[in-house]
This record gives structure tokens, C-alpha cells and sequence, in this order.
């Protein structure tokens, strides 16, 4: 069940943010650091429970790991990029090895360990960074 965190007086904005992350404590961490920064935040624990969050709740911006049990984060990566409704959405990789892996308009990349005032500056730029491309494009 994916869980959500808000936190009272925080200020709202319009993004939700899939967080995907298979260690619970970073997992934890990560919302609530975004929640404070003032996002919806909706959690996954792996790669399968990703592609259902994707398909149920539609967000913003993804923060993937890339080391998922039962399907890698690589793979999550292919499967919002291959499909129509989904590869609109810019990811955010929290890796400690992104390989190679190159930043795009709609992938950044962030290497662990993460300092959480950072995670939440790469969301700001990744969406905005994303934002500026539709809108160059259109």
C-alpha cells in the first residue's frame, strides 16, 4: 500500500512525486523530505509496485533507484519511457552508480548518499528543466 506523508502547515504544490525506493528508511526519509518541501508524495518499495503507482496514480516526476528487487530500476526506466502515457514524465535516478546513464530533458540523475535539502533542489530543477522543454518544444 503506498504510503503518503503531509505534514500541517507545509505549503502545497501542484507535483506528486513517485518515490521508488526499496530501502524503507531512505524510502521514509525521502517523503518526507519532499512532503515538507510541499509535495504530494505517493511511495514504492519496488519495481512491480512502481508500474501499479504509475498506473493508478499518474505523477509528475519519479525519483527511481535503480537497484529494485523484482524488476531493476533500469527496467522501470524502459517502461515509462516505452509507453505513450507515461514517458512525458521527467525521472530523477538516486543511484550510487548511474553507469551509463546521461541527464536529458526528462532524466536527471543524483548520486547517493543523498543530502536531503539536494534531493529536494534536483526535484525542483528536474520539474522545472522539464517544464522549460514542453515548453520549447511547443
Amino acid at each position: 500500500m503506498p504510503a503518503r506523508l503531509n505534514v500541517v502547515g507545509a505549503q502545497r504544490r501542484t507535483a506528486r512525486i513517485l518515490i521508488v525506493e526499496d530501502d524503507p528508511v531512505l524510502r521514509y526519509l525521502y517523503r518526507a523530505a519532499l512532503s515538507v518541501s510541499g509535495y504530494d508524495v505517493i511511495c514504492a518499495g519496488d519495481g512491480i509496485e512502481a508500474l501499479y503507482q504509475l498506473d493508478a496514480d499518474l505523477p509528475d516526476l519519479v525519483v527511481l533507484d535503480l537497484t529494485l528487487p523484482r524488476l531493476s530500476g533500469r527496467d522501470v526506466q524502459r517502461e515509462i519511457s516505452a509507453n505513450a502515457r507515461y514517458r512525458h514524465i521527467p525521472i530523477l535516478v538516486v543511484t550510487g552508480d548511474p553507469g551509463d546513464l546521461v541527464e536529458s530533458d526528462h532524466l536527471c540523475i543524483l548520486r547517493k548518499p543523498v543530502e536531503l535539502a539536494a534531493l529536494s533542489d534536483a526535484v525542483d530543477r528536474c520539474l522545472r528543466r522539464t517544464k522549460r522543454s514542453r515548453r520549447d518544444a511547443g
